[in-house]
């Protein structure tokens, strides 16, 4: 018999319809989910034109074949230490409603699909990450992942922001 939370996470009008599945990225040693189905494209990291008085976490603007496409940094976003960009860091662009917006993280992982009952309702969290920004956490084998609400996570306040940026 499914759990009744995990049904009512997965049909609850507040959230979003998940795909079920989910692009997975680290940040440091944790590890978060977007689901599929706002995920572009996947590029490496590349220099960012910045953007004067804006945020530290809004890292500026890139040309992605003639679209300027304003880029952020969820590292910064969410206070956990100076960014190092290398070989390593990704940028994942994702299509938001009207919107594309490029994300900075240290590493993608894989696209895993989560059925209904491998997602948990969020709890509620300390220091970090606001729990409001998550869909759930997604347990995979001893793994879990923080799956987020990417469009909630960046809020009316940063998708205005990076409209602006995105306008030069």
């Amino acid at each position: 018999m499914p759990d009744p939370a995990t049904t009512q996470l997965a049909t609850s009008p507040s959230r979003p319809q998940l795909s079920g599945e989910f692009l997975t990225f680290t940040l440091g040693a944790q590890h978060y989910g977007v689901d599929i189905l706002k995920v572009q494209e996947i590029r490496g990291w590349e220099e960012v034109t910045p953007i004067p008085d804006t945020p530290a976490h809004i890292k500026g603007v890139i040309n992605l074949r003639g679209t300027i496409v304003p880029v952020l940094d969820l590292r910064i976003k969410f206070r956990l230490g100076e960014p190092v960009y290398d070989r390593f860091t990704v940028m994942i662009i994702l299509n938001l409603g009207e919107r594309t917006v490029g994300i900075v993280v240290d590493g993608v992982s894989d696209v895993v699909q989560l059925p209904p009952e491998q997602i948990r309702p969020a709890p509620p969290l300390g220091a970090g990450i606001d729990a409001r920004y998550l869909l759930g956490v997604g347990v995979i084998e001893k793994k879990m992942v923080l799956l987020l609400d990417i469009e909630r996570l960046l809020g009316a306040q940063d998708l205005a922001l990076l409209d602006q940026a995105a306008a030069g």
